[in-house]
């Protein structure tokens, strides 16, 4: 990785000294807020890179942000090389369609080697779109992050976590196991996910970006935002707007997509707001 580069494409130009968690937590919330949690690359050329070193260089030239294992992928190799001590371990997302079985269908990240406290784990996850804006000690506990609500406990189904989200979020939780597991772990799902046209990752394109306050969610062409007080909802209705969106709104300008994929993504990504239309009719 090209580590100077990735840390400005998240907007920290300098970064010094020993890992602290003043530091974690600035790289996890600059990390999250500027790489957006997304599917619209696996729209025109399914499959993609699950290599760190792969995913990062696409990130740097603003093609693609990532999904969980891309963007946790890339961040535990961005930690590692500023010095902390970073564990993969196989999770689970639960969905409304999704039973978050424990099935390394998500890669979730501890961290520890804090000089404040060298043994203390904690939960850094940028791959789940929209939960956390800070790490979170491993411990029993809720905390709020803005707009949300969260938990942490012992998981009913493996030896290790539960993270449980906000009722207003589309994740309902989260589990993962304790014991440690290397990239090759994740293969076969990153390869059936990102490449399996009944995948959801290939039935939908969205983008999620955790801003501190807030998080910008766009699906298909609708695009909401969740505050504390409120959800800002809207219908992005042309090629130019939806392309500014990614632009603006998500720091993707994709710059390696011509007029012809464009024109392509476009109709793939409105035909995908039809469908979910004719099924609300039906």
């Amino acid at each position: 990785m090209d580590t100077e580069a990735f840390l400005r494409r998240i907007g920290i130009s300098e970064y010094d000294g020993p890992p602290r968690l003043e530091a974690l937590s600035r790289l996890h919330e600059a990390y999250v807020d500027q790489v957006p949690y997304e599917s619209v690359q696996f729209q025109l050329e399914p499959g993609g890179p699950l290599e760190p070193e792969e995913s990062s260089k696409r990130i740097i030239a603003r093609e693609t942000g990532g999904y969980c294992f891309q963007l946790n992928g890339c961040l535990a190799l961005l930690l590692t090389e500023l010095g902390y001590r970073v564990t993969m371990h196989r999770g689970g997302a639960q969905t409304p369609t999704r039973p978050g079985d424990v099935d390394a269908s998500h890669m979730v990240l501890t961290v520890s080697g804090l000089v404040e406290d060298p043994d203390r784990l904690w939960l850094v996850d940028a791959g789940l779109g929209e939960t956390l804006v800070q790490p979170l000690p491993l411990e029993v506990g809720s905390t709020y992050q803005e707009p949300f609500d969260l938990r942490l406990r012992p998981s009913e189904k493996v030896d290790g976590w539960r993270l449980d989200h906000d009722p207003r979020a589309n994740l309902i939780g989260m589990d993962f196991e304790s014991a440690e597991v290397g990239l090759g772990a994740f293969a076969d799902q990153h390869a059936n996910l990102s490449a399996n046209p009944e995948s959801p990752f290939r039935r939908l394109a969205s983008a999620f970006r955790r801003k501190p306050k807030s998080v910008v969610v766009l699906r298909s062409v609708g695009l909401t935002e969740t505050f504390a007080d409120r959800i800002d909802s809207t219908i992005i209705e042309t090629l130019a707007d939806y392309f500014a969106t990614l632009a603006d709104e998500f720091y993707l300008p994709l710059p390696h997509l011509g007029r012809t994929q464009r024109d392509q993504l476009w109709r793939r990504v409105w035909s995908q707001y039809e469908g979910f239309l004719a099924k609300q009719s039906a």
